[in-house]
């Protein structure tokens, strides 16, 4: 119960990585709310475990600001805020995607962060304390080919973290980050093009544990970086890869 008395949000928090940590945090005692654009996933699952759940699309300004709206209204300004929504672009050339899919992939990767900053900081400010958790990515550390957008947005959310965690951590709030591998999430087939048992097989052939993230992998270190034991820990983006980026 590490998490017992707190309160969180989880953005894409009805699938994926986002229902491993949604399904950990609340092992761990927290209150959850499932943020997603899938309202309909969201309400399900959060009727299922016990939790709230709100949609939003955390690229839009407003939708973000109605969330933290949601939250007060819930259970007030939340302990942990986790930034996990994000989505990729197909594998292509760099110079091959469009400009609407380039800002796209950064509006719901990047700009998601800079709304939740927005809505959510000054009120952790105020009360002194605040634990703000991002999804980067293995992308970020060491790119693939042809993910070029995607694996930038990826670094950009690790420099973001880091620079964020500097900036917060007088004010009592720490700011950390996941590396994940590649997971069997629903983008799982978006990341490899095409979802064969080849081109599984050449993905795991890079990481040396030999299996993919699960959700169950993230909500675990999710858990630490947003507990109380993780008290002296900031401006960390942790690898969950099986050894990938060694």
């Amino acid at each position: 119960m590490r998490l017992e008395g707190k309160t969180a949000i989880v953005t894409g928090g009805a699938s994926g990585f986002g229902e491993g940590i949604v399904r950990k945090f609340l092992a761990e005692g927290a209150k959850v709310m499932i943020a997603d654009i899938n309202a309909e996933a969201a309400l399900e699952l959060a009727d299922a475990l016990g939790a709230s759940a709100c949609p939003v699309d955390v690229s839009d300004a407003a939708s973000m600001a109605a969330l933290a709206k949601a939250a007060h209204k819930t259970f007030g300004v939340p302990d942990i805020m986790v930034n996990n929504a994000g989505i990729t672009h197909l594998p292509m050339p760099a110079e091959t995607v469009d400009e609407a899919e380039f800002d796209r992939v950064f509006a719901v990767n990047c700009k998601s962060v800079y709304h939740a900053v927005r809505v959510f900081v000054p009120e952790m400010k105020a009360r002194g304390t605040g634990v703000m958790l991002n999804m980067a990515s293995t992308a970020g550390v060491s790119p693939r080919p042809n993910l070029n957008w995607y694996n930038a947005s990826k670094g950009w959310m690790i420099t973001a973290t880091r620079a964020l965690a500097v900036e917060l951590a007088p004010a009592g709030i720490r700011v950390n980050a996941l590396n994940p591998v590649a997971g069997e999430t629903p983008l799982l087939a978006s990341f490899m093009g095409e979802d064969t048992p080849e081109m599984r097989a050449k993905f795991l052939s890079t990481i040396p544990l030999g299996r993919f993230s699960t959700p169950q992998d993230l909500g675990n270190a999710a858990a630490f970086l947003c507990s109380d034991e993780a008290a002296m820990i900031t401006g960390v983006c942790m690898e969950v890869d099986g050894g990938r980026c060694i």
